[in-house]
């Protein structure tokens, strides 16, 4: 690590713009395969930001979750008392806004309607859902300074759990959280794979009551311990999965093809990596390989651009482009908020 570096390279912003600027490249590739995909936008590594910089529902929760945490930690110290409460109003705020106009996914919009009440949250939660729609927007809570692992951690799949409640939906967004932070913090890239491995051993049979409740009765598993053991495994076996092919995969190949297509967890987490862990000082290519994939493409370049971005800080991505995505003004608040 470089402490110099790491203080100085604005992590936070350029993590933020990375995945909104994934998620816009990623828009119009989604639903497509890659034949498909270069047929109409030409060679992947010449993929250009769509002149209208649009998101999709990716960065929207993504910023609602970063609103929350403000919200939070302006009262008091990050806590499930102190987070659950304006993570959950921001989601539904979202739920409402005639901006929620960008195919989100089915469990997300189910579940916040069941969040627009009194019930709850873990009676809202969709407890058999693992779609990548709890880790896209889990970014921000890997940039917040300050806070403990424990804390992180527990912010991370609380979020996840508001809507996506299988245990490979929080153990994956624990993870993507946790290689913002680790990347923001100057970890070498080609360690990265390692440390999060590590860090799911570690964890793999930790049930965060403090955080999640008593969520794990919602399942059909006869234990805490057996519930969360079940999310870990399934993000083990696909990490193990990435160990194995991250220095030898063809870059010219899909990523899908080695890590999956990202609809799920614990795939769209490994994919992005895997985009990234490709061309780790190439944040553009990055951003166009994890694009033109078969599978969830802005998810999985929406991920992709923020491992990037906490990588290389804010100076990873071209004026031109940055100056163009939506909710840039959003994005450039709060970067600033946690790179100070």
């Amino acid at each position: 690590m470089n402490p110099t570096r790491t203080a100085t390279k604005q992590a936070a912003t350029g993590s933020l713009i990375g995945l909104a600027l994934g998620d816009a490249l990623g828009r119009p590739t989604e639903f497509s395969d890659v034949p498909l995909i270069i047929s109409w936008f030409g060679p992947w590594r010449q993929l250009a930001l769509p002149d209208n910089g649009r998101v999709t529902d990716d960065t929207q929760m993504a910023l609602a979750f970063a609103r929350g945490i403000r919200t939070a930690m302006d009262r008091e110290l990050l806590s499930p008392h102190a987070l659950a409460g304006p993570v959950r109003a921001e989601f539904v705020d979202w739920y409402h806004s005639p901006e929620n106009n960008r195919a989100p996914g089915n469990t997300c919009l189910r579940a916040c309607a069941l969040l627009d009440g009194d019930r709850l949250w873990q009676d809202a939660s969709q407890i058999h859902s693992k779609g990548c729609g709890a880790n896209m927007r889990v970014t921000p809570i890997g940039l917040v300074p300050g806070l403990s692992e424990e804390q992180r951690a527990g912010a991370a799949q609380l979020q996840a759990a508001l809507t996506h409640g299988h245990p490979t939906a929080l153990a994956a967004s624990d993870l993507t959280a946790r290689a913002v932070y680790l990347l923001a913090q100057g970890v070498d890239p080609a360690g990265l794979v390692g440390q999060l491995r590590s860090y799911a051993y570690e964890n793999r049979s930790r049930y965060h009551e403090h955080w999640l409740g008593d969520l794990w009765t919602r399942s059909q598993d006869p234990s805490a311990r057996h519930f969360v053991e079940r999310g870990w495994d399934e993000c083990l076996a696909v990490l193990e999965r990435l160990d194995a092919v991250q220095r030898t995969a063809d870059p010219e190949l899909d990523p899908c093809t080695y890590t999956g297509d990202g609809w799920i967890a614990e795939e769209a987490l490994a994919t992005g990596l895997l985009s990234f862990l490709l061309f780790p000082e190439e944040p553009l290519t990055v951003l166009r390989r994890a694009a033109c994939t078969r599978g969830d493409s802005d998810s999985i370049a929406a991920l992709a651009g923020a491992f990037a971005g906490a990588h290389l800080g804010a100076d990873a991505w071209p004026k031109e482009w940055e100056e163009r995505v939506e909710y840039r003004s959003d994005l450039l608040t709060f970067g600033a908020l946690w790179d100070a």
